[in-house]
């Protein structure tokens, strides 16, 4: 008898997604191909969007399914554009190793983007700003003063940003630390 209610608790949610696609996918296309200006990633970006959505355990609670989906593409507009960095400051590390010591073996810059995956998943899980002190600071190289400026805020802010970003990657290496 319990399967009755679940069953109509999955026939509604996928009422909602089949209604919810129809809806808003080409509104959605639309929109990421003006902001990015190609309709293949534009494509990429919202199928990636709507996957999101599927993975949501209750869909049908979204109010503002527009605002819902551009949230999540521009979430992960931003997840492409910190990757991106990320790979373009390891192949800017390789490429000045490769000067210095010869071509790394293809296990190692596997290994290498493997570690810079999990290094992305771990500041996935900081607050905007906090992430992007620490990313301003270690990949950029900037100061504190100059990171305040640019993200309109004071140095002791920065510092606090850096330092919880700090801890956040510490508690992901290790969670079940004693001293936590």
């Amino acid at each position: 008898m319990h399967d009755i209610p679940a069953a109509l608790g999955d026939s509604v949610r996928q009422q909602t997604l089949t209604a919810m696609y129809s809806e808003h996918q080409g509104w959605l296309h639309g929109w990421l191909r003006k902001k990015l200006g190609c309709s293949q990633h534009a494509a990429d970006l919202a199928h990636d969007a709507f996957i999101r959505v599927l993975m949501l355990a209750e869909p049908q609670s979204i109010k503002e399914p527009r605002a819902f989906l551009a949230t999540t593409a521009g979430r992960l507009l931003i997840d492409g554009a910190r990757r991106r960095r990320i790979e373009k400051a390891y192949m800017e590390a390789l490429a000045i190793q490769c000067e210095d010591a010869g071509m790394p073996d293809p296990a190692a810059i596997h290994v290498a983007l493997q570690a810079l995956e999990r290094i992305a998943e771990m500041l996935a899980g900081l607050p905007a700003k906090a992430r992007e002190a620490f990313l301003l600071s270690r990949l950029d190289g900037l100061t504190y003063s100059e990171i305040a400026t640019r993200l309109d805020v004071s140095s002791s802010t920065v510092k606090n940003y850096i330092s919880s970003a700090l801890v956040h990657c510490y508690h992901s290496l290790h969670p079940a630390d004693p001293l936590a």
